[in-house]
């Protein structure tokens, strides 16, 4: 609790103001956008039926009305997808700030869309939206967990789920109809997210970029030291200082890889089985079923108001925990456990008066959503368990399976719930409970230890690393015909457990 307390001091306020500009145009975008499009719904079909009246003199079919709105709300997953492919590693901050540009011209195509008469227009606008937050979630994570000193590290990644969470609070609250959400307000409520983009291309140019990239890759230790004072305030900082030193001289030997390159890098297996598992849970833990039910049921708005309260839970409790193993640990069976009570909720609401279900339902989803909260580390482990040699890579495949996993889940997920109704939840609980199995066994120590302590014990606790024979001989002479030996003989091995685990991951996507 007292590092908790001790990032409140006045010292980290740079720190602070970073961390708040990062997040109003870097993960806040994210969960505005998927929540803003479920409000004006109404009013954007019919403003494409009586647009398509004007211009050919005929309605158009329901059906066919239903499917290019289905194709506003998922080009844009497909935005992102590309997005996520099209980051460019090297210059976090430019970067952002590009990207604000992007989603300003988004905003602009949302804003005068109706004026212009052009439902085009708005699939315009989702779809740059979508790359530009297909940018902007590859870049926030990284850029803030790159600005943190190591034993703050936890604490400023798990912001990066808080602004999320913030972005989908205030776009269900703007959404309502006495703000933004009335037929002649739904442009500007589309387009309001400029703002925060703007707001984040006016004042980024104010702070500095981050002290890891200074020093590793502009060489510069006299900006890196600025930039830590200015971030960190005045103090011995040079601990941390020595910490990127050593990773920059095991950089020295190391190139940046690119995405199949980091695949097939032995060594770094292990890391991405996590990556792999924890991004797939976090897109099948069940987190949608819930807030799915709970709109059907006209409580959303009072969830919503209690999402923030409670997803700040789980950041304070990351700095309490002291290891991330103890974290899942004792997130994930909590999590299978909330969504289990909330499938017999749903089969035993015959027992209940009818005008209780509505309240138990929400209030059994509020359980499971602060279970959600405690398990929301993904992003700090993302961050943790990579050097910056291989963290664009590695921040581009998750993102490819995050921008897969909502697309398809938007897709499929109502014809599940049409289909196994709350049976549902039991698949989710199976996912939860493997998950949990593997965090467990797999997932090292990460509290308070930098990049390099944390690569050693994922090489030192990698089952089969090296039998005992074969590291016998590579104490001898021809150690690097050994080494070489070993890894031709291991590779197929290897990249048949990833691509088993990437179907895995693929078919649960699909089932």
């Amino acid at each position: 609790m007292e590092h908790f307390i001790f990032v409140l001091q006045v010292q980290f306020r740079g720190l602070f103001q970073m961390i708040l500009v990062l997040g109003i145009g870097g993960s806040f975008p994210y969960g505005f956008h998927i929540s803003v499009i479920n409000y004006p719904s109404v009013h954007i079909r019919k403003f494409i039926n009586e647009t398509w009246i004007e211009r050919h003199g005929s309605p158009l079919h329901p059906e066919t009305i239903m499917l290019l709105w289905s194709f506003i709300v998922s080009v844009y997953g497909i935005g992102g997808f590309l997005g996520t492919c099209l980051f460019f590693f090297s210059f976090r901050k430019k970067c952002q700030m590009c990207t604000n540009l992007i989603m300003l011209v988004a905003a602009l195509f949302m804003a005068f869309s109706k004026t212009a008469k052009s439902f085009e227009m708005i699939l315009i606008g989702r779809f740059l939206y979508g790359i530009g937050t297909g940018f902007s979630l590859n870049i926030h994570p990284q850029y803030v967990g790159e600005i943190s000193p190591k034993k703050l590290r936890g604490f400023t990644n798990s912001t990066v789920a808080v602004f999320l969470t913030l972005g989908k609070l205030t776009g269900q609250v703007i959404g309502l109809r006495e703000i933004l959400g009335s037929e002649a307000l739904w442009p500007w409520l589309l387009a309001s997210s400029g703002l925060s983009a703007l707001v984040q291309l006016v004042t980024l140019p104010f702070f500095p970029d981050s002290p890891s990239y200074l020093l590793i890759q502009k060489g510069n230790e006299e900006a890196c030291r600025k930039a830590i004072r200015k971030l960190w305030g005045e103090g011995d900082h040079q601990a941390e200082i020595d910490d990127i030193m050593k990773e920059k001289v095991a950089m020295t030997s190391t190139k940046t890889l690119r995405v199949l390159e980091l695949i097939k890098e032995r060594s770094l297996r292990w890391q991405l089985y996590i990556l792999m598992t924890v991004m797939t849970t976090l897109q099948l833990c069940g987190i949608n079923a819930v807030e799915c039910s709970l709109y059907t049921q006209n409580k959303r708005q009072l969830y919503s108001a209690l999402q923030t309260p409670l997803s700040s839970c789980y950041y304070t409790n990351l700095e309490i925990q002291h290891n991330c193993s103890t974290f899942f640990t004792g997130a994930f069976p909590l999590c299978i456990f909330q969504i289990y009570f909330y499938s017999f909720e749903v089969f035993h609401t015959a027992k209940f008066e009818e005008y209780l279900i509505p309240y138990v339902s929400l209030g059994v989803g509020l359980c499971e959503y602060t279970s959600f909260c405690f398990s929301g580390t993904t992003i700090s482990i993302m961050v943790e368990i990579f050097s910056q040699s291989f963290r664009p890579s590695a921040f581009l495949i998750v993102g490819c399976i995050n921008w897969m996993g909502l697309f398809v889940l938007g897709m499929i997920f109502p014809l599940i719930v049409d289909n196994l109704g709350p049976f549902c939840f039991l698949i989710f609980l199976g996912i939860l409970a493997l998950s949990a199995i593997f965090i467990y066994l797999y997932l090292p120590e990460t509290k308070g230890k930098s990049i390099m302590e944390i690569k050693a014990e994922f090489n030192n606790s990698a089952p089969n690393s090296e039998c005992p024979e074969e590291k016998f001989a590579c104490l001898r002479k021809d150690r690097k015909q050994c080494c070489n030996r070993t890894e031709q003989e291991t590779l197929k091995t290897d990249c048949k457990l990833f691509c088993l685990l990437f179907l895995f991951s693929f078919f649960f996507f699909l089932i």
